[in-house]
């Protein structure tokens, strides 16, 4: 008898094992943690198993994955549209929302609607759908937002961004991933009207507005604790600030500026304090007040120090910050010092160029990187230094930047799988141990 109990077990052990989806931007928690059971160790000597592979259109936005579902958007459209760096071009054609069978690829639905765009980098949408229970919620790059049934594309509601707070669209577009906040999804929205919104998640009616800016910015917004305080962190192209998630009531401001606006990261908390880097060198350390909602500035633009971080979110691991700087160099730099416990070129090599990139997702005691060149790396990453485990090629760099072909879209961790897309293809592969 112990012989068919031992196969029992041994079969019921992949339902034993902790799974996980990944629903929006940055995973379940939006910390870039991947806390899945059951994930190799290395690479088998021909790579991952790819389950399957799906044609799509350009794109910078990650995929989201939940309830057996893969979401993903992508721009179909007739024109070259590899155009990168501070160079803005019109074109027109369609955003889409597709929505695939996690276990088949097979598209269930997708929703298109007709966009022009007049922005730099111009392959396609930028953020990553957001899964809230059956609802999902998508941006487009030229600030198009809409709430779908999740199991069947039904249109919910939908809101027009650039019409609703009479602004334009930056730069390099509505790039702000939104949040869900309980019954509030907060987006990044406009300039002068209002520079961050909470719209009612069931309706898309307005809840508050908060903040003016002269441009929307880059940053995704965040929900911190302190001082026995709920804070949304929000940055705009002149300043960081925070507000009350409930009502929009504003906490605190202190100025901040990078060049061009070029602000991307969202700030990481270091303990008391948080942290934030913009474009040309421009940083930001602020000390959080402990009696009260507020901030103290720590320093700010401290030469030949910090992270200014581009594509890449920085990690936060035992107090040191691991991020990729504007010239594509792999930093980990201490707080509050602001130095570097060391720096390098990871795993885009020993010369790493300018914006190089390669997405940070920690399991367990290593970290998955996902770079520009369609390589998953295993690695450990520790203030003694940066250690490659392991290296796979997943998908081509089918777009362009700095004269490089590059693959810069954020990859999803879920159910023991790595989804990931560029400008041809999305991809399902296998990192089950």
């Amino acid at each position: 008898m112990l012989r068919p109990l031992v196969l029992c077990a041994v079969a019921l052990l992949p339902a034993i094992l902790h799974a996980d989806d990944w629903p929006q931007w940055m995973g379940p928690s939006r910390d870039n943690e991947w806390r899945e059971d059951g994930i190799l160790d290395d690479f088998p000597a021909e790579g991952p198993r790819v389950l399957w592979r799906v044609p799509i259109a350009g794109g910078y936005a990650g995929p989201a994955v939940a309830g057996g579902r893969v979401f993903v958007t992508d721009y179909v459209t007739d024109a070259d549209v590899k155009v990168a760096n501070f160079e803005r071009k019109t074109s027109t054609g369609s955003e889409r929302v597709l929505c695939l069978d996690e276990a088949t690829g097979k598209i269930l639905w997708r929703h298109e609607y007709p966009v022009t765009y007049t922005i730099a980098y111009p392959a396609g949408p930028r953020c990553t759908p957001t899964v809230d229970g059956e609802s999902v919620y998508t941006l487009g790059a030229e600030g198009n937002l809409f709430c779908f049934e999740a199991a069947t594309g039904k249109v919910v509601w939908s809101r027009d961004l650039k019409k609703d707070y009479a602004t334009k669209a930056a730069l390099w577009g509505w790039a702000s991933h939104p949040l869900v906040d309980g019954d509030r999804l907060i987006c990044i929205a406009g300039t002068d009207t209002a520079h961050a919104v909470a719209l009612d998640t069931r309706t898309g009616k307005e809840i508050w507005r908060a903040g003016r800016a002269p441009e929307q910015g880059y940053v995704p917004p965040s929900i911190i604790e302190a001082a026995g305080a709920r804070q949304l962190v929000l940055v705009k192209p002149d300043g960081v600030y925070a507000v009350e998630p409930e009502t929009g009531r504003l906490l605190w401001e202190t100025a901040y500026g990078a060049d061009n606006g070029s602000i991307i990261m969202t700030p990481v908390r270091v303990g008391e304090h948080l942290y934030i880097g913009g474009y040309q060198n421009k940083n930001l350390l602020l000390k959080l007040k402990s009696d009260a909602p507020g901030v103290e500035v720590v320093w700010r633009n401290k030469p030949k120090q910090g992270i200014s971080a581009v594509n890449v979110q920085p990690f936060v691991a035992d107090g040191v910050v691991y991020g990729f700087h504007e010239n594509g160099e792999l930093r980990a730099m201490r707080v509050p010092e602001g130095d570097f416990a060391w720096r390098g070129g990871g795993p885009l090599g020993e010369r790493p160029q300018g914006s190089g990139t390669a997405f940070i997702t920690r399991h367990r005691d290593r970290f998955f990187l996902f770079t520009e060149t369609g390589d998953l790396v295993i690695a450990r990453l520790s203030p003694a230094g940066y250690e490659e485990l392991g290296r796979a090629h997943l998908v081509e760099p089918t777009n362009v930047a700095f004269g490089r072909p590059v693959v810069w879209c954020a990859p999803a961790y879920a159910n023991r799988s790595i989804v990931v897309r560029n400008d041809a293809e999305i991809i399902r592969a296998s990192l089950a141990k």
